[in-house]
């Protein structure tokens, strides 16, 4: 079998079917006028020829074509199974055998009483149905070869019996015409192949490129998953020694305590800044940040941001300043504010001598915010990749001083989500200028810090229950709420919260998102509102990441705080609460 196969060119299964394959689907569409060619022959012959002869042969090769057209139907149904390539090509090779023998016998049938125009159209048909078939079957050689060896010989043969200079001559082309035919089928077996193993390979590259893109998936959701684990796992501790350190700095401390807690302090704030980033960034990619649009002056947040900056920025010799300005812009405040500072908290990196300058000016109607920094530069190669996830210039060794890489990544993210232009430029060497443009404000300009600007006093004696299964947590929070004045009670179940709730009314609820046993805030507060009415006020404190515990949380409209949550961000949002829920 195997030298069989090699022989008939019947090497490689795959291709063979799709050969197989073609060569059958160009043999179907031939039927009828093969039929309308039959019937013209033998009425044009039936009264020359034998008729019983050309009767037969009308029939012979009448059935033949249905036999050769009902085997390429069915396998063009049903498909080839590779295993069965070899034997449905040896049974194409059979048929198309007697179906070449049989046409060929025409000239036997019609030659011998034939008139010249007769003998001329015999054999005007045979030369044509060989020129056709090179067409139809030379995807798979050897059936071609099978169809014109058996029809041309028994032509020939006819040919030469008769005896006459003219047929022999006719003969001698005849051979000529079988050895043409064959080059040409050759050459189109060769392309049909070529064009068949370019498909297969694409084919290949295309499943290839299926599973690598499954893997890449499956990859991708497992890191998903597990970053999220492990951010919620290491918000908790950091966020209880944030509210540590807040209540140790309110005792009194010597000099080289203090300066102990400092370090301690810019330690855990380091820590809280790169877990604030990923937290970030897992909510551009979850989808749930959305822009809430409103007019706001530009000076206030400058302030603030140099406020908090000011300090890192002399830590390394720096200068840091923002120009006054009196204007003010239409946009998403707290997008803004994330924007400026990862490019002020960018620019302080990267930047080792001189200074940061951050400026606003008006240009054509629009407000222009723009960081400038002195610092390393950025190469023209390497501008359009610094906005890529974890891309770091300068930073081989991941040093953690240096951030995660996301901040431009951040940057680019929100202001197309704002639509607000951002642009880049820079010199190698000599610093770099990030320009954001805004709208400007339209509207009456409202300061949002005001409204939580609520003294002290307001939390005295304002009952509040804290849930969360996280003991140092818990320990912590209590301990901070103490410090303000406030009446605690903590539980770290739904159950024991409905218990102490039963016993205490809270005045404000303050809960972890996800508890034990697939328990969840949301279920708490559902629970403590069916209880006590729901018009008790709800504040929710997450350390999850994972996009879909992000939707979900956001769209129960309960206030959400994000672990790990300074001291200030958790009075603020506690006053919050408490001022929505008297008026």
């Amino acid at each position: 079998m195997s030298s069989l196969r090699k022989l008939l060119r019947l090497d490689n299964d795959r291709i063979l079917v799709e050969q197989l394959m073609l060569s059958m689907g160009n043999l179907s569409v031939t039927l009828i006028p093969t039929f309308l060619i039959i019937l013209l022959i033998c009425g044009a012959l039936y009264t020359t020829a034998d008729t019983l002869a050309i009767s037969i042969w009308g029939v012979a090769v009448t059935l033949s074509k249905l036999l050769c057209w009902s085997h390429a139907k069915q396998h063009l149904r049903t498909g080839i199974a590779i295993d069965q390539a070899v034997r449905v090509a040896l049974v194409s090779i059979v048929l198309n055998t007697i179906d070449g023998a049989i046409w060929g016998a025409l000239s036997w049938v019609a030659l011998d009483t034939a008139s010249l125009s007769d003998s001329i159209l015999v054999i005007a048909v045979l030369t044509a149905v060989a020129g056709n078939s090179m067409s139809l079957l030379s995807p798979v050689l050897p059936v071609f070869l099978a169809l014109v060896t058996a029809e041309m010989s028994v032509t020939v043969v006819k040919v030469f019996s008769l005896g006459d200079p003219s047929f022999n001559a006719l003969g001698v082309a005849g051979f000529l015409y079988i050895i043409i035919l064959m080059a040409q089928a050759y050459n189109s077996s060769r392309a049909a192949r070529a064009a068949i193993d370019l498909g297969l390979e694409n084919i290949e590259l295309l499943e290839k490129l299926r599973l690598e893109t499954v893997v890449a998936q499956q990859a991708n959701t497992a890191k998903s998953q597990f970053l999220a684990a492990a951010s919620h796992d290491l918000r908790q501790p950091i966020h209880a020694q944030g509210l540590f350190l807040d209540i140790l700095a309110r005792s009194g401390l010597n000099p080289k305590q203090k300066q102990a807690l400092d370090s301690v302090v810019a330690a855990s704030q380091a820590s809280a800044e790169m877990l604030n980033t990923m937290l970030d960034f897992s909510r551009i990619e979850a989808g749930v940040m959305e822009p809430q649009v409103s007019s706001f002056r530009l000076q206030p947040l400058l302030n603030k941001i140099e406020r908090e900056y000011a300090q890192q920025a002399d830590a390394k010799g720096l200068a840091y300043r923002s120009r006054e300005t009196t204007l003010a812009a239409q946009s998403d405040l707290t997008m803004i504010e994330l924007i400026l500072r990862n490019l002020v908290s960018n620019a302080i990196r990267y930047t080792d001598s001189g200074g940061i300058l951050v400026v606003c000016h008006m240009h054509k109607g629009q407000v222009v915010l723009e960081v400038r920094d002195t610092g390393i530069g950025i190469a023209p190669a390497q501008q359009s990749e610094v906005f890529r996830e974890f891309h770091q210039l300068g930073n081989p060794e991941r040093d953690r001083r240096k951030g995660l890489g996301l901040g431009l990544s951040i940057v680019e993210r929100l202001s197309l989500m704002l639509g607000h232009p951002l642009s880049l430029k820079s010199t190698l060497g000599r610093g770099s200028l990030f320009r954001l443009t805004l709208p400007l404000a339209t509207g009456v300009c409202v300061n949002p810090a005001a409204l939580l600007a609520q003294d002290q006093a307001q939390l005295r004696h304002v009952r509040v229950l804290v849930v969360d299964d996280d003991e140092a947590v818990r320990i912590a929070t209590q301990s901070l709420l103490r410090d303000w004045g406030c009446e605690v009670d903590a539980a770290d179940s739904i159950e024991e919260a409905l218990a102490l709730a039963d016993l205490r009314a809270p005045d404000v609820v303050i809960s972890d998102y996800r508890l034990r046993e697939q328990r969840t805030g949301l279920e708490v507060v559902a629970a403590l509102r069916a209880l006590l009415g729901q018009d008790l006020p709800a504040l929710l404190i997450t350390g999850d990441t994972a996009p879909d515990r992000l939707r979900e949380a956001l769209s129960s409209n309960i206030p959400l705080l994000h672990k790990p949550v300074s001291p200030d961000q958790l009075y603020r949002g506690l006053v919050a609460c408490c001022f929505a829920a008297k008026n």
